[in-house]
């Protein structure tokens, strides 16, 4: 049985928001593994997500963040066995490290001591809010041989795998496709690229914006000539959700992807790395994803298309 850590898992704070009891992630994370007690949940505040689909194979026994008092309170309810001081006291004695998703933008500076320490790490979306601080991760993981893994969560639900595996050989060359989203665009962005990735692979090389603030419409062109445009709103331009549409020789699909238990299915891909050390989206791609989005920003900035290399080399 692999003993894991969750840190900064039992609050939670969108950017420059005060962090507030309750984690959709870090709920959900550990209630996959560690299921719940119902009595012990009421006593809970915030978002509390009760995985449908639980994983064998591996237990949270550490549990980490900020806020102490909310830190225990989730400990109880999913029958985690300590709540660790500090991050780096969460590292110590487990198997891996699920660093969560909480609101900031920057959960990747957790990743630092683990990797030092050559504990496996999961790093929750976004890998970082700039290529930049992306790549700086990325350099970590190589020079330490630390397995890593860091994605959304849609590239593994099944619809997305269906898409790829059995739908997308139907449709011929595709050469263009739609992804949407809502809200912020590399924040939440992520998940709408992530589903092209994860259906026609990478190698995206530049961005336009040709949106406006909040409604990013943003058009990815990649080395073979494909080209993939972005829609990410925020709530008062569109309604949040997912979609991907991809335009083939042969045929045209749409996916709506179904979300239920979405994160039990990235968490067992992570397990499969583990198991195998075989990295289905290696950290380098996901530095790529970040690279796009942010070229993708920049572009609506400056008011002309960004070529990934200058964004991965700080010339915008």
């Amino acid at each position: 049985m692999r003993r894991l850590a969750v840190i900064s898992a039992a609050t939670y704070g969108y950017l420059d928001k005060p962090r507030t009891p309750g984690s959709h992630h870090g709920t959900a994370f550990t209630t996959t593994f560690n299921g719940w007690d119902d009595e012990k949940a009421k006593n809970l505040e915030g978002t509390f997500i009760k995985s449908g689909r639980q994983l064998e194979g591996a237990r949270v026994v550490k549990l980490w963040d900020p806020d102490q008092a909310a830190a225990k309170k989730l400990a109880a309810a999913t029958g985690v066995d300590e709540v660790a001081a500090s991050p780096e006291a969460a590292c110590e004695g487990v198997d891996a490290v699920l660093i969560i998703d909480d609101g900031s933008g920057a959960q990747w500076k957790y990743a630092t001591h683990p990797l030092k320490k050559g504990v496996p790490v999961f790093c929750d979306k976004p890998l970082a809010m700039t290529a930049r601080e992306a790549q700086s991760v990325a350099k970590l993981v190589r020079e330490t041989g630390t397995p890593f893994m860091s994605a959304s969560s849609l590239r593994f639900v099944p619809d997305i795998v269906k898409l790829r595996e059995e739908t997308l050989p139907t449709l011929g060359d595709v050469h263009l496709g739609n992804a949407a989203c809502g809200n912020e665009l590399v924040y939440y962005g992520i998940h709408a690229l992530s589903m092209v990735y994860a259906v026609l692979g990478a190698g995206a090389v530049s961005a336009i914006n040709v949106g406006q603030p909040d409604a990013n419409v943003v058009r990815l062109r990649f080395a073979d000539h494909r080209d993939i445009v972005l829609t990410v709103g925020t709530r008062d331009w569109m309604r949040a959700g997912y979609q991907i549409t991809l335009y083939g020789t042969k045929g045209w699909a749409t996916v709506q992807p179904d979300l239920k238990n979405l994160y039990s299915y990235l968490l067992e891909d992570f397990l499969r790395l583990l198991d195998t050390g075989e990295e289905s989206v290696p950290v380098e791609e996901e530095v790529e994803v970040i690279a796009a989005l942010e070229a993708g920003k920049r572009s609506l900035d400056l008011g002309r298309e960004v070529m990934l290399e200058e964004v991965l080399n700080g010339e915008v």
